[in-house]
């Protein structure tokens, strides 16, 4: 089995989590030149999209970068007559960020075969994906263009399928990581495992190099993970709230100031299971119980999010944290890495 930072082209086995809506070009560039792998999320993104940032990412860095898809479930629903039923249920956020309540789109998402043309096409180090295992047909597309495929597992049973399905190198996300559950076995729900009882699982399951994710902010952290047989660390919380990140000074304060106890999962902001911070719209959405299908509640979350971002109100916000937030305070990207990296066994 090839070591992570060799199958990679990294020098440290640190890797930037890809935060779909939230990466950031200066963020992703700031990791790779540590010599880590900076990771960009390219949810929502149109090949259009994705071929800009890719331009602007290689102006920034020379070094390796990954970029992450989600794939398709299959449970994806279309815009329909129900469109307007749900957002008009959030028009009281709308009308608090002075915008109106969004008429149906003609479509939620970009088409996924149209996002991997362009990924495959820019051809980064690295694709990771969530969701699901990569097809076969993928995987073998993106190895003759010498991209690394990395999965991403909530439990064992996941991690193995992606082993079988010729993946380089698996994630294995503990439930206290930030943002979205990726299950796709088994509902999210029922795939809520700690990082401490995946990570060495998985990597007794695997032949593959495992790469931990969840509740790590520090050396301590990172030196726990490969303790456990880890490879490598994939970081999201600690990285999000320094200075290079798309976070609003809103979703940094609260990275701050929310303790362990205080992140919820929720349906709320997306449709699909994710921890952040319990704030004011996932409590009020949550209680009134009209919560729309993944990926209409995204969309139409989004267009009263976007505006109150740029108000800086992080009540409308929806503020992706994990568990170890309180550990996560540094300034910048270089001082995030260097303290991960002083965990690195050596």
């Amino acid at each position: 089995m090839s070591s992570l930072t060799d199958l990679l082209g990294i020098r440290t086995p640190v890797l930037l989590g890809p935060f779909g809506g939230l990466s950031s070009i200066p963020l992703v560039a700031a990791v790779s030149a540590a010599g880590g792998l900076g990771s960009y999320g390219l949810y929502g993104y149109d090949a259009e999209r994705i071929r800009t940032t890719v331009a602007g990412i290689r102006g920034a860095t020379r070094r390796p970068f990954g970029l992450n898809i989600w794939l398709p479930r299959g449970d994806e629903v279309e815009p329909g007559a129900e469109h307007d039923d749900y957002a008009a249920a959030l028009a009281p956020f709308f009308a608090e960020v002075g915008a109106e309540v969004p008429a149906r789109p003609e479509a939620y998402l970009p088409p996924f075969d149209e996002q991997l043309a362009a990924v495959l096409e820019a051809a980064p180090a690295v694709l990771s994906v969530v969701f699901g295992v990569p097809s076969a047909s993928l995987v073998d597309e993106a190895h003759r263009k010498g991209i690394r495929v990395i999965g991403t597992a909530t439990t064992v049973a996941e991690a193995r399928a992606l082993a079988e399905g010729g993946v380089d190198a698996i994630v294995a996300t503990g439930a206290e990581a930030a943002g979205h559950r990726v299950s796709f076995l088994r509902p999210a729900e029922d795939s809520v495992v700690g990082l401490f009882s995946l990570l060495p699982q998985v990597v007794d399951a695997v032949d593959v190099p495992v790469i931990a994710a969840g509740g790590i902010s520090d050396r301590r952290g990172v030196a726990a993970a490969f303790a456990l047989g880890a490879e490598g660390v994939q970081v999201g919380t600690a990285f999000l709230g320094t200075a290079e990140s798309a976070a609003t000074d809103a979703h940094r304060a609260a990275i701050r100031a929310t303790p362990a106890e205080g992140t919820v999962l929720t349906r709320a902001m997306s449709g699909r299971l994710a921890r952040g911070a319990r704030n004011r719209v996932v409590a009020e959405i949550e209680a009134a119980g009209s919560i729309a299908p993944f990926p209409a509640q995204n969309w139409i979350t989004g267009r009263f999010r976007t505006p109150a971002g740029q108000q800086n109100k992080g009540e409308l916000q929806s503020l992706w944290l994990g568990q170890s937030a309180p550990l996560a305070r540094y300034e910048t990207a270089a001082e995030a890495f260097a303290e991960l990296a002083a965990g690195v066994p050596a």
